[in-house]
C-alpha cells in the first residue's frame, strides 16, 4: 500500500480521537487471509473504546459501530488522522471508494440485508460526532416487510440506537472478515466454480 507523507496543513486532534487510539491499537493484516476470530491481533479489549475490527489494511480501518442503527452497521475510515474528507490523500479516497464497494459486499452477505445506506458527514453542523473522517455503511432491513408499516425511516446517522452486545459483535466481526475474505477470493478469481 501507499505511503503517505506527513501533511503540514492537517494538524493532529486537539482531544485524544478515538479512531486514532483504535488505528494505533490494532495492526493491519491481509483481508484475503483474515487472522482467526481468537487471534491477539483482534482483541476487542485492546483499546478503549471497545472495537470489533472486520478490516486493518496498512491505510485503512473498518468496525462495528458501537452504537448501530441497525445489524452490520459498519465505520470505515483511514488510519492517518484526517477531520474531513477534503483532508484525505488521493491514494486515501481511492482505497476508501474500493473498500466501501468490497464491504457493501460483504455486508449484504453477512447480513442478508439487500439495502443499505452509506454516510459520510463532515463537521459539526453536519452531524459529523467523531473527528476522524469515516464513513457508515448502514443496512435497512425492509420496515414494511416486518409489519412495522408506522415506524419511521431514519436516515444520516439519526434514529433509535443500542448498545452493541459483545458477543453477538465478536461472532458477526468474524463472518463480516469471513466474507471480505470471499468477496475477494472472487474478484481475484479464486472464488468456487
Amino acid at each position: 500500500m501507499a505511503s503517505h507523507a506527513f501533511d503540514p496543513t492537517i494538524l493532529p486532534p486537539a482531544a485524544p480521537c478515538p479512531f486514532c487510539n483504535i488505528a494505533s491499537a490494532y495492526a493491519s493484516y491481509d483481508p484475503s487471509a483474515p487472522p482467526a476470530a481468537d487471534s491477539p491481533v483482534l482483541d476487542p479489549e485492546n483499546v478503549s473504546p471497545l472495537s470489533f475490527i472486520v478490516l486493518s489494511t496498512p491505510t485503512l480501518l473498518a468496525f462495528l459501530d458501537i452504537l448501530p442503527l441497525s445489524r452490520g452497521h459498519l465505520l470505515l475510515c483511514p488510519r492517518r488522522h484526517a477531520s474531513k474528507l477534503t483532508d484525505v490523500s488521493a491514494s486515501e479516497a481511492a482505497e476508501l471508494g474500493a473498500y466501501l464497494r468490497i464491504l457493501s459486499k460483504a455486508l449484504v452477505r453477512t447480513t442478508g440485508v439487500a439495502d443499505w445506506n452509506v454516510v459520510q458527514n463532515n463537521g459539526a453542523a453536519a452531524a459529523q460526532v467523531v473527528d476522524h473522517v469515516h464513513y457508515h455503511l448502514i443496512p435497512r432491513p425492509e420496515i414494511r416487510a416486518s409489519g412495522k408499516l408506522r415506524e419511521s425511516f431514519t436516515m444520516f446517522g439519526r434514529g433509535q440506537r443500542e448498545e452493541l452486545d459483545d458477543d453477538e459483535a465478536v461472532e458477526l466481526a468474524a463472518r463480516i472478515r469471513q466474507n471480505i475474505q470471499l468477496v475477494l477470493d472472487e474478484e481475484a478469481g479464486k472464488g468456487k466454480l
